[in-house]
């Protein structure tokens, strides 16, 4: 397991969190569906009783993020150094196992989303989370083949 500086995996968390949504938003704009399902269904998470979009658009914000932070800070400790962006998008499949097959199924809000999209959306995060954290560790690793001599 990899120990990874607080920050790199914070900066994964945001970065997963920024492209999560991509694959689904482009594949419903295309279908000229509702863009506001997915995080509507997020608010649900917290507030399973309301129906107001914008109190559950509200909500979703923390939700997403937290949601988002806390799988990058265990996908910064289970995925292998040098295949960070494989190993995160295998750990966003993962996540969307848990997520959506087994916790989603139970919460009407996410279980009626096309899952197809949601999946992708999962596989989109782990992905970011993975690159950002390779591009923190590269950055952080030594240059090879440098040396004072001019190299």
């Amino acid at each position: 397991m990899a120990r990874r500086d607080p920050s790199a995996v914070l900066a994964a968390g945001l970065a997963g969190a920024a492209v999560s949504g991509a694959p689904s938003t482009v594949w419903t704009l295309a279908r000229g569906e509702d863009v506001l399902d997915g995080a509507r269904a997020a608010g649900a998470l917290l507030l399973p009783g309301e129906r107001r979009s914008a109190v559950l658009l509200a909500a979703a914000v923390p939700v997403h993020l937290t949601l988002s932070l806390g799988w990058a800070a265990v996908l910064a400790r289970a995925i292998p150094a040098r295949r960070e962006p494989a190993w995160g998008a295998l750990g966003g499949l993962a996540i969307a196992a848990l997520d959506l097959g087994l916790i989603g199924r139970r919460i009407p809000a996410i279980r009626t989303l096309p899952q197809g999209r949601q999946w992708a959306d999962h596989v989109a995060y782990g992905a970011a989370v993975g690159v950002a954290l390779w591009s923190d560790r590269r950055s952080r690793a030594p240059h090879r083949g440098y040396t004072d001599r001019g190299n």
